[in-house]
């Protein structure tokens, strides 16, 4: 029997500064990370004006996520701890595991317009320790797929027998779908899986409900889930993953499972010995 899945939960995002002074709009922070989880936070940029995110992010700490950013419009270049240098650019991904501990800083470019998502991924308790590492997914690696009104761009994880780049850890399944005006999709979803959507850009109807740009929205059971554009053409995130149900400690950069293991972080990175694995940087 087909269940539909219904909206449970949704975020408006809200104006804020990050960084050196990014302007983004911040949808999932410290308020939503047992509603979202295993997604922690989300933050969308979207700016035709360089002077709002230039200012970058300057060198920081992580442990214990991976953070995922895609950037459709415009480009970030990354520099790490590891020795990683890299920049993605219109339809690229840049996956970061910080696992035990990794510093690293994100350039933006001027460009014409800065378009996409950060999304921290939280990890379990027994991979958080984990090594770091860097990977980024080139638009030549991400496969679209026609759909019968518009197109879905494959940046993680499987899609009706396609597959795209696989994390080591949980699993992620991650759409960029455009819908033309007037436009319908309906996805498959596995059952047990925790599912979310992200209105990049433009309104949408998700599972029945009007939902407005930049509007996170999470969804309860199902094995399906109805998407339609309106008269307007909508882009939408479509992040599925897996439920961790663990408790979270979060401090700025860095989240753990418990207090003692935050504070450990903390003593680490002032003590000089956050960094378990390291080049000169």
């Amino acid at each position: 029997m087909t269940t539909f899945r219904k909206i449970i939960k949704s975020a408006k995002g809200q104006p804020t500064v990050d960084g050196a002074g990014v302007k983004l709009v911040r949808v999932l922070g410290h308020d939503t990370v047992y509603d979202f989880d295993p997604i922690l936070m989300l933050d969308s940029f979207d700016s035709t004006n360089p002077e709002d995110y230039t200012a970058g992010f300057p060198t920081h700490p992580h442990r214990g996520i991976e953070t995922i950013s895609y950037i459709y419009r415009g480009a970030m270049t990354h520099k790490d701890s590891l020795g990683n240098q890299d920049t993605v650019k219109d339809g690229e991904v840049q996956w970061m595991t910080a696992g035990s501990g990794i510093l690293h800083e994100e350039k933006l470019p001027a460009t014409k317009r800065m378009l996409g998502v950060q999304l921290w991924l939280n990890m379990a308790a027994k991979d958080k320790m984990s090594p770091p590492a860097y990977h980024s997914i080139k638009a030549s690696e991400v496969e679209e797929i026609k759909i019968k009104d518009g197109k879905l761009r494959l940046l993680a994880g499987e899609y009706e027998g396609h597959k795209g780049y696989a994390g080591k850890f949980l699993p992620l399944d991650y759409y960029d779908i455009h819908l033309i005006p007037n436009g319908s999709l309906t996805i498959q979803t596995r059952p047990d899986s925790s599912v979310m959507l992200f209105t990049l850009s433009g309104d949408a109807r998700i599972a029945g409900e009007s939902v407005k740009e930049k509007t996170a929205v999470k969804l309860g059971a199902g094995d399906q889930v109805e998407l339609k554009s309106t008269t307007q053409s909508a882009q939408i995130l479509f992040v599925s993953s897996k439920k961790l149900d663990e408790t979270i400690v979060w401090g700025g950069p860095i989240v753990m499972n418990t207090k003692t293991e935050l504070d450990k972080a903390f003593e680490d990175l002032k003590h000089g010995t956050f960094l378990r694995s390291k080049i000169d940087y």
